[in-house]
């Protein structure tokens, strides 16, 4: 069975938490530095259904990004191309690569 708070992020789960503990917003909201109106909003998004996994494809730019590293382009290169620098292009190129092996772990649905 699913947890519903499996796919909360971590100050919304912390949010969550204080609330059911009986804290007011304002409480909370001196814990974790925020506005008592922006942890009212946090708890309002935690009730808004989302995925639980990230997208199975890659992102546009990942996969060009991969093809023209197949070509045989280097980071600064691509980043010219992109105008991004070739260190952004090396994480994107990670990312994807990430995001490969981790759809490749993943049972079929």
């Amino acid at each position: 069975m699913v947890n519903p708070g499996d796919n909360l992020r971590p100050l919304e789960r912390r949010v969550l938490g204080m609330r059911r503990s009986g804290l007011s917003s304002e409480e909370i909201a001196g814990r974790v530095q925020r506005s008592p109106k922006h942890v009212e909003r946090i708890i309002e998004w935690t009730a808004i259904p989302r995925t639980s996994r990230p997208s199975k494809f890659a992102r546009a730019l990942e996969s060009r990004v991969l093809a023209m590293r197949d070509e045989g382009l280097g980071h600064d290169e691509i980043g010219k191309k992109f105008r991004r620098s070739a260190r952004n292009i090396r994480q994107v190129e990670a990312l994807a690569y990430y995001r490969r092996a981790i759809a490749l772990l993943r049972p079929p649905d």
